[in-house]
């Protein structure tokens, strides 16, 4: 798809989980034990742990997304009669270990080429994130990875997302954000950034505050919509 070109982008800035990590992966590398239940519990599992990082930022009780990881996970496992301690501590260790999907490696590279700063903004704790980073050796590819850790709130808070144009030093119309989230998306927006909704499955438009400047389906498209 042909995209109108963005002016004055300094960084680009990419959410995590979904984004540029496939956390369907962890559940895919257990699909013979999990059997019939992968899907369900791969849904379940990202549902619940969403719900869990909103609900914990409204009843200001704060938990790593570590912790909220284990107990949404402990929630699906449940639902779903899986009473496994060793298949839970093995999707625990996965989650790790998320793939990256197909282009976000040459999608990265190309924008650190023209000269672009690059950067992960995300709900995974800093432990969490050194892991997946490391494990998928993206050091090299990302100028700072920032996470929601430092604010004390999860996303779709403002305060994450000044945070990080703040550890940028950049204003916020400078920075392009990328996320699959759609409501993550619509709220950088309302804060002030550009953003590029990295529409992966063809979801339809939310009804929230903010409006993302782009629509893609890979973040492939990126480097053209800002002349990288």
């Amino acid at each position: 798809m042909k995209h109108p070109r963005l002016q004055g982008i300094q960084a680009c800035v990419f959410d995590a989980y979904g984004t540029l990590f496939d956390f369907a992966s962890a559940a895919s590398c257990c699909r013979e034990e999990l059997g019939d239940k992968f899907d369900r519990l791969n849904i379940l599992w990202r549902e619940k742990q969403l719900q869990y990082s909103w609900l914990r930022s409204l009843q200001n009780a704060h938990a790593d997304f570590w912790q909220v990881t284990g107990d949404a996970l402990d929630f699906a496992m449940d639902s779903l009669e899986l009473r496994d301690a060793k298949l839970r501590e093995r999707l625990m260790a996965l989650y790790l270990e998320l793939e990256t999907f197909p282009e976000v490696r040459d999608t990265l590279a190309r924008l650190r080429v023209a000269g672009f700063k690059t950067a992960v903004l995300s709900n995974g704790s800093p432990s969490m994130l050194r892991a997946i980073v490391g494990h998928n050796n993206m050091d090299h590819l990302l100028d700072g990875v920032f996470s929601v850790e430092e604010a004390g709130v999860y996303k779709p808070h403002p305060k994450v997302y000044r945070m990080a144009a703040e550890c940028l030093g950049l204003a916020p119309h400078t920075i392009l954000f990328q996320s699959s989230n759609a409501w993550d998306a619509y709220a950088a927006s309302a804060f002030g950034m550009h953003v590029a909704w990295c529409n992966r499955n063809g979801q339809c438009r939310e009804r929230l505050p903010g409006k993302p400047d782009f629509e893609v389906r890979s973040l492939a498209e990126l480097p053209e919509i800002i002349g990288a």
